[in-house]
């Protein structure tokens, strides 16, 4: 083991890499519950979605750890899992088995992007200054997620547009204030009495002294004595019994429909329906969990200096493999797509460097499949602080950035400003490469832009016109 995942040139061990594993397990187990709670509102059954769910994290994390080497861990991608349910089923209109189809079509395109080396140009194509951005807007997204998942900071009403549908006397003609009354806001803080958010609030100032005092494994054990803590205040909630899980994915499992994509109502092939299926959702699919993967593929190898002087990742092809198969194999077991996760952070900064930490998680992720209630024994406010604290080590990367320099600032504030702000990695990565390209072409200096970069701006253009 020792030489297959070289702990002692990676300058750590089995112990510090199954804590770091158990770190990352924890602050990502949520997506067991919450992943099948969103598909399920598609029609798709619940407890087979939880199995595909555990299944596909285990296993894809598990090529990960034995491939790359890499301490990145996978699991279905929260965004994507709404987009397939909210967007291409509930508002587009396809069924859900039409949805996993999309899904194993972008998964069996990474597949040929990777092996073609594609991918990998893609992320070498972007500009350093993105690259740099990058983890930042990554930090400041994960600390939403945690700030939101400690109930510190919630959304108050939902988007804009659904309070206005919602609104029985609202019409064409009337102004959004005098629909909604006062200005709402759609972020606020939460309630402060409420125990969940004050055992958030101890919870990472708990984790906030470990940290100062540089206590090894600070994350790991912040989490523990935080579950700990919890179960005086009624947070923590222990079951009086367990039960296994029911093992029934039958519901889902190669339940994908080709036809449906490919066929109209009619039962005849129309190369305009098609064209549109093939962009507004294989596309979609493909750009959104490509970008999500680059963006934390850079992002917490930075935080956990894997990059070259380059700021280049060794293995990047390897680790873009495990994610292709991932998604594939998550479609053919009834899931949207797999991304690796930016919690993946926590396990980094909790020590670990290797691919041992990601089997750890994998085996974790596989021990759910039967054991899915006793992770849900730790609260997500005892999880929280943790990320909240991964987002704040990831701001260490924006000293790098010249800010006095508008060309490099603008990009770059977009990435950090727009991945929280619209809750998706790929749209912050957007953003910046959008006005990257436009600020050289006026500049004068498009020749600079590599041909690559075009090409990704005019898809995402493409996207946000279409979608």
């Amino acid at each position: 083991m020792k030489n297959f995942f070289r702990l002692e040139e990676n300058k750590t061990n089995f112990r510090q890499e199954a804590i770091a594993g158990l770190t990352t397990f924890f602050t990502m187990a949520y997506i067991i519950f919450v992943n099948p709670a969103i598909l399920s509102k598609t029609g798709m059954d619940f407890n087979s979605v939880m199995l595909a769910t555990c299944i596909s994290a285990g296993v894809g994390t598990l090529v990960m750890g034995l491939l790359a080497n890499y301490p990145f861990a996978q699991a279905p991608g929260m965004g994507l899992n709404a987009y397939f349910t909210f967007t291409v089923v509930l508002g587009m209109g396809y069924t859900w088995q039409q949805a996993l189809a999309a899904v194993f079509i972008s998964g069996v395109l990474f597949i040929i992007l990777t092996l073609t080396g594609t991918r990998k140009a893609i992320v070498e194509a972007i500009p350093l200054s993105i690259r740099l951005a990058i983890p930042a807007g990554i930090g400041m997204f994960i600390a939403l997620i945690g700030f939101n998942n400690a109930g510190i900071i919630r959304f108050n009403q939902g988007p804009i547009i659904d309070i206005i549908l919602a609104t029985e006397e609202f019409d064409q003609g009337k102004m959004i204030g005098e629909v909604l009354g006062a200005p709402s806001q759609v972020l606020e803080f939460g309630d402060f009495s409420n125990p969940s958010v004050i055992l958030a609030i101890l919870g990472f100032a708990l984790l906030s002294t470990l940290m100062v005092l540089k206590v090894r494994a600070a994350l790991f054990f912040g989490i523990i004595l935080t579950v700990l803590i919890g179960i005086p205040m009624g947070v923590t909630q222990i079951p009086d019994t367990f039960t296994l899980s029911n093992f029934d994915i039958s519901p889902t499992f190669f339940k994908l429909d080709f036809n449906g994509l490919l066929y109209n109502a009619e039962g005849e092939i129309s190369f305009s329906e098609l064209f549109l299926n093939i962009v507004t959702v294989v596309i979609s699919f493909t750009l959104v969990d490509l970008f999500d993967t680059i963006g934390t593929l850079l992002g917490t190898a930075a935080k956990g200096g894997f990059l070259d002087k380059d700021g280049k990742l060794p293995r990047m092809n390897r680790a873009l493999t495990a994610d292709a198969i991932a998604t594939t194999l998550g479609a053919l077991l009834g899931t949207s797509s797999v991304t690796t996760y930016i919690e993946s952070g926590s396990g980094i900064v909790a020590g670990g460097k290797t691919g041992l930490t990601a089997v750890f998680v994998a085996i974790f992720f596989l021990l759910s499949v039967f054991l899915a209630p006793f992770a849900g024994i730790v609260p997500v406010a005892a999880t929280a602080p943790a990320l909240i604290m991964v987002g704040v080590l990831m701001m260490s990367s924006l000293k790098h950035i010249n800010f006095d320099n508008l060309e490099e600032a603008i990009p770059a504030f977009l990435i950090i400003a727009v991945m929280p702000f619209s809750y998706s990695i790929a749209n912050g990565i957007a953003a910046g490469l959008i006005f990257y390209t436009l600020i050289k072409v006026v500049k004068g200096d498009a020749a600079k832009v590599h041909p690559v970069v075009y090409v990704i701006t005019l898809l995402f253009i493409i996207r946000f016109i279409l979608v």
